[in-house]
């Protein structure tokens, strides 16, 4: 199969340079005209993509090589971007830094070139004039494989400061496509982890990305970005399908039997009881609002395709989980800036705890995790896990290749998989007597907790490349 979409990678010389103003401005810009745009964002960033989605009414999604695996980056960006007039891929980081001692592995270029993308490199010229060119031209030569189609010229002082960078630029052939000038109303706030989320934000988010898009159209040739974009190859693969890849993946081994050898206990069913179904969809519910905004969209979507009913909650504002859960599911966020108001909501944190009690599975990643121990920063939480944890003033930050130690709820012992951590906070123990993962790469170590039907850990995973884990999880709700 040979597909086309119109597309182009926004990426800059260094972190900082203001790819994800002019993404998401050109993202917002294009659809205004009327053109359905696909959101996309190299790499295994959760909050840019929540700015995309508000720019385009689709779900931001993320290209991931190191999570996925190269193979798998045509197909999930085809996925996203069925039934769209144009993609727009924001970058990471600068354009040729990748997954640490991996060369070119999950950098921003390696992502161009898988896609046959056309590359707009965004600079800061805030402290610059001629060094511009110099900048540029390695940036153009260092890769031949990479096509630099033009350069977006950022933090711009002045139309003379503007004068130069043109005439500077004229000699290295590539062609400006756009200016923008220093507008601090378009800046996002940031804290410890980066961006602010959307979810937070509200309709401040809303002006952010409105003056985003005002800026990219008032100073951007929105014309020849969007003809550089048709300029893209075709690529030879099919999209990614949920369905699909669940139907050819291997069927999960039986769920391991509850403590002492028992099969897990009956499932807890909060609230009003729900009519007994015994072949209907399983009910999973999963953690979303203000306080948990880290997730791939591709997770609903296998949990759906396995025969799940997925619905979303708020721990900030329901006081007990869906009526009728089987199974939840809870990713990553910021539970330490909403502590006081997580701890307050007695009623939820007692319906997490009985349900993780009676066997049902529960999938919890960083923020999760965080939400199930004892205490945070010295506040109640769920007290599923005997341990506590706390803020720190270290950043963990990277890349990890992971195996699974203990028979859990997603996956058996001996699954290999590839995540990320990014968290300033410390679980104390790190570790339960069943640890759910082993970190192969970059230090070896254990960490998270296999207990019951609960699977907690610092690390984030994206389960397409493992899709078999959905399935499985889908299994324990279905024999819990």
């Amino acid at each position: 199969m040979v597909t086309s979409v119109p597309r182009l990678v926004i990426a800059a010389p260094s972190s900082g340079s203001g790819k994800t103003t002019v993404a998401t401005g050109l993202m917002a810009a294009l659809a205004s005209r009327g053109l359905a745009v696909s959101p996309h964002k190299t790499g295994p960033d959760y909050i840019d993509p929540g700015y995309h989605a508000l720019a385009t009414g689709r779900a931001g999604r993320n290209l991931d090589a190191y999570l996925c695996g190269p193979e798998l980056v045509g197909p999930l960006f085809l996925h996203g971007a069925r039934g769209c007039d144009i993609a727009v891929v924001e970058g990471v980081t600068g354009l040729y830094d990748g997954a640490a001692g991996e060369g070119e592995l999950a950098s921003t270029a390696q992502v161009a070139k898988l896609l046959r993308a056309p590359v707009v490199l965004v600079v800061d010229a805030s402290s610059q004039s001629r060094s511009v060119a110099a900048l540029v031209h390695g940036f153009v030569s260092w890769d031949p494989e990479v096509r630099v189609g033009g350069v977006i010229l950022n933090k711009v002082a002045s139309d003379r400061h503007e004068g130069l960078l043109r005439e500077a630029l004229d000699s290295v052939g590539v062609p400006v496509l756009g200016v923008l000038r220093r507008a601090p109303q378009v800046d996002v706030p940031s804290r410890h982890l980066g961006l602010v989320p959307v979810a937070e934000r509200g309709s401040r988010a809303v002006d952010a990305v409105a003056a985003m898009a005002a800026q990219v159209s008032a100073g951007c040739d929105l014309e020849a970005l969007v003809g550089l974009a048709r300029g893209a190859g075709a690529l030879s693969c099919a999209g990614w399908d949920a369905g699909e890849v669940l139907d050819s993946s291997p069927a999960p081994p039986p769920p391991a039997p509850g403590p002492g050898g028992s099969a897990p206990g009956p499932p807890f069913r909060p609230g009003r009881p729900r009519p007994h179904t015994p072949d209907g969809p399983k009910r999973v519910a999963v953690a979303g609002g203000a306080a948990f905004t880290f997730s791939y969209a591709e997770h609903s979507e296998l949990l759906s395709a396995a025969g799940a009913e997925v619905v979303v909650f708020d721990p900030l504002r329901d006081e007990e989980l869906p009526e009728g859960t089987d199974g939840l599911v809870i990713g990553g966020g910021f539970p330490e800036v909403y502590a006081s108001e997580l701890s307050a909501n007695d009623g939820l944190r007692k319906s997490v705890a009985e349900l993780a009690l009676s066997g049902a599975p529960v999938a919890a990643e960083c923020a999760g995790l965080l939400y199930l121990c004892r205490d945070l920063d010295g506040l109640p939480m769920c007290g599923v896990l005997d341990a506590s944890a706390r803020m720190s003033e270290r950043l963990t930050l990277g890349y990890r290749d992971a195996v699974a130690v203990s028979d859990g709820a997603l996956a058996v012992a001996g699954t290999r998989m590839r995540g990320h951590e990014f968290h300033r906070t410390v679980v104390e123990p790190g570790a339960g007597a069943a640890p759910a993962w082993g970190m192969r790469a970059p230090e070896r170590r254990v960490e998270g907790f296999v207990e019951r039907g609960v699977h907690a850990s610092y690390l984030h995973t994206h389960w397409a490349a493992e899709p078999g884990v959905a399935r499985r999880f889908v299994e324990r709700c279905r024999t819990s």
